[in-house]
């Protein structure tokens, strides 16, 4: 038989003999039978170096809402960089982004730059800290805030090390971090308000601020519980603790006014990677101008040679425009496309017996395979997820999916882009149907 993916796995062969495991990114050598090599995009499609063409709901890991290749974005990095990719120094550009994120986003008073989230996350933090004095974190379990030392503190316990109900333990999946970091960290389990209130009181006096995804999209996608936002305010406003929303993924894709805007709620401080560059190595960290004093006064340090760097700037400048011309028609078109896939495949499940559970606002979505025995309706946290999501059958059907022809990402969730259409839809359905089939005459439990 063809292998479909023949050229992909001699790129994989070379590239392990010069890239450290032949991949960039750990999480990419996930993808099954290979990591595949890309040779193109255009809009909602995608092409590997084999000829392979996709209807691509992993665009970008959800940094690509404007689609692949948008021309607009192309012409705008074409000209900048005619003008200059890097001056370590200021530009009026820096100024127009600025200003659009205040024109955008309530809570943006003040913004500086970076190159990727994790970079922001780390600021946010520092920023805490010296403004408060204060040294604990407290984030939720499950939720991924980059890849730092602090980052990634509670994002994948495994069960038998996730501790108590009550106290979930601060784990780190990675060996070589700086021990004491753990113990900055508070970690909570996400949509329950009443253990939130307790896990702050434990501590209470020392916390500097509170973080979270404002809809748990790296974990299952689960939307926020009525009154935990509230009650996040509430607890930061009580303890002169910040609140710090990672809008990493929610940002502009649920409005333009973000997840804040969607959920509505006031943080003090929020993280904007993904969509704010549409595909570039670009980051924003935007929030009350009061929060900003300790980085104006020089006395936390917030740096980096490529910040603010033009050919970035440019291309978040055309995103952001975008945005503002959709208005207050978006999201509501993402919203109507995934809720239509979300029928679909679940019609798709049932005609072909497969235990898949999709879940979350649309915009983007994740697609739980529950284990045998497992109940049926919403998941609520990590725990959940982890207890009933079955990720090696999930594993098996996304791999048939990429196989003909609709590709989504390795741990479960899909992203709707600004090109898709209602015709798309319908061919990744038809798509889809035989692999359902082909997953369901495979898959031995």
């Amino acid at each position: 038989m063809t292998d479909r993916f023949a050229e992909s796995r001699r790129l994989f062969e070379r590239a392990q003999r010069s890239i450290a495991g032949g991949i960039n990114s750990g999480i990419r050598k996930m993808e099954q039978p290979v990591p595949l090599y890309f040779a193109r995009g255009s809009g909602s499609r995608l092409w590997d170096v084999d000829g392979n063409e996709y209807i691509d709901f992993q665009t970008g890991q959800g940094a690509l809402l404007f689609g692949h290749a948008p021309a607009g974005l192309a012409d705008a990095l074409a000209a900048q960089a005619r003008l200059g990719t890097h001056w370590a120094a200021q530009s009026e550009l820096e100024i127009d982004v600025a200003e659009r994120l205040q024109a955008l986003v309530p809570g943006a008073e003040r913004v500086r730059f970076n190159n990727s989230a994790t970079e922001v996350v780390m600021s946010a933090l520092r920023l805490a800290r010296g403004l408060t004095g204060k040294p604990l974190v407290l984030k939720f379990e499950g939720h991924y805030h980059g890849w730092s030392d602090e980052g990634l503190v509670g994002f994948a316990p495994p069960a038998d090390r996730w501790g108590s109900d009550e106290e979930p333990t601060s784990l780190h999946p990675s060996k070589g971090v700086i021990p004491q970091v753990l113990d900055q960290f508070i970690v909570a389990r996400w949509n329950d308000p009443e253990h939130l209130r307790r896990r702050v009181e434990q501590y209470r006096g020392r916390i500097a601020a509170i973080i979270f995804e404002p809809a748990l999209c790296n974990t299952g996608c689960i939307e926020p519980t009525l009154g935990l936002l509230a009650t996040i305010r509430e607890r930061c406003d009580r303890e002169g603790a910040l609140m710090i929303a990672d809008e990493t993924i929610t940002g502009f894709r649920f409005g333009p006014s973000c997840a804040q805007g969607y959920y509505g709620f006031s943080p003090d401080l929020t993280i904007f990677g993904k969509a704010i560059g549409g595909g570039v190595p670009f980051a924003a960290l935007a929030g009350k101008a009061k929060v900003f004093e300790p980085i104006i006064r020089g006395e936390v340090v917030h740096a980096g040679t490529l910040n603010s760097n033009p050919l970035c700037l440019a291309a978040s400048r055309w995103c952001l425009d975008q945005i503002h011309a959709l208005g207050a028609q978006h999201p509501a078109n993402l919203q109507r496309l995934g809720a239509r896939l979300i029928v679909g495949l679940e019609r798709l499940a049932r005609e072909h017996s497969v235990p898949l559970q999709p879940q979350g606002p649309g915009l983007v979505f994740h697609t739980a395979m529950l284990k045998p025995g497992a109940a049926a309706g919403p998941i609520r946290d990590y725990r959940d997820y982890v207890q009933r999501h079955d990720a090696p059958r999930w594993a098996h059907l996304r791999r048939c999916l990429l196989e003909h022809g609709v590709r989504a990402i390795e741990r479960g969730p899909l992203f709707m882009n600004l090109t898709l259409t209602e015709a798309d839809i319908d061919v990744a359905l038809i798509r889809a149907q035989p692999a359902f089939a082909q997953h369901a005459a495979e898959w031995k439990a």
